[in-house]
């Protein structure tokens, strides 16, 4: 059978750029199987399902290229986008891998609330590999670890180049304008996503770092995508036990899946 596959780029500035996103609502008859091979055929950092039972807040089932992901934060913005703007409405929060995410919209832009209590290692010897060597280092719980990396400067961080084929998840960082503009890059070749364009997930682990290195509340507008010709914006903000991310979405069309 066909279904449709919504297609969205989320964390765009303006109208241009962002992280494309493949959005299928219509899950009957879809295990784990056949939602991996529509992630997989439609070749997006990630593809979100969404599962919406009666009387219980829709489930969310993320996938990359090649593996399901128990949290992500541009895949979560486009699904709130999808249920909040194109949706029904009526819908407050969603879940997904790690428990309960609060969704909202305020104007143009579209905020997931994920859980926040995300455990932070500091890596006191940061690693030199040649490709990068960060002058800080941390590696945080997402549940799946990621690694965060300060770079000396902004330009230190566009300079970079492929990554390692092995390379985990990881952040690479500058401040553009501390405490409030943050220049950053993602990459994830392990994962099958060599570079993302904006990584909502990164920024809720770069929150956790700031957090724990005693800003325990801010603000912070990422920048990410440059270069590789999709620019985004994340905006990002924490306090406490929370923390918020958010950007504005666009819809691109649908996409006609054969499964």
């Amino acid at each position: 059978m066909a279904r449709p596959a919504q297609v969205l780029r989320v964390f765009t500035d303006g109208a241009t750029g962002g992280n494309h996103l493949g959005v299928v609502a219509d899950t009957v008859n879809l295990d784990a199987e056949r939602m991996q091979a529509i992630a997989t055929e439609l070749g997006f950092s990630e593809t979100v399902f969404i599962d919406w039972e009666v009387g219980a807040p829709p489930h969310v089932r993320i996938f990359t290229p090649v593996s399901e992901l128990p949290f992500a934060g541009h895949p979560l913005v486009g699904a709130a986008w999808l249920l909040l703007r194109a949706g029904p409405g009526g819908v407050d929060r969603v879940t997904c891998g790690v428990g309960e995410v609060t969704i909202s919209a305020d104007g143009s832009m579209v905020w997931i609330e994920p859980p926040f209590a995300q455990p932070v290692r500091t890596q006191h010897d940061p690693p030199t590999l040649g490709w990068c060597s960060p002058i800080r280092a941390w590696e945080v719980e997402m549940p799946l670890p990621y690694s965060v990396w300060q770079m000396d400067s902004p330009e230190m961080v566009g300079a970079l180049g492929p990554p390692p084929s092995d390379l985990g998840m990881t952040l690479a960082w500058a401040w553009e304008s501390s405490p409030d503009r943050v220049k950053a890059r993602f990459f994830a070749p392990s994962m099958g996503v060599v570079e993302d364009p904006a990584t909502g997930s990164a920024a809720v682990a770069l929150a956790a770092v700031l957090c724990s290195d005693g800003m325990a509340a801010g603000s912070v507008q990422i920048s990410q995508g440059m270069e590789i010709g999709w620019p985004s914006l994340i905006y990002l903000s924490w306090e406490g036990s929370r923390c918020r991310v958010g950007g504005t979405v666009v819809r691109d069309g649908v996409r006609e899946m054969k499964w």
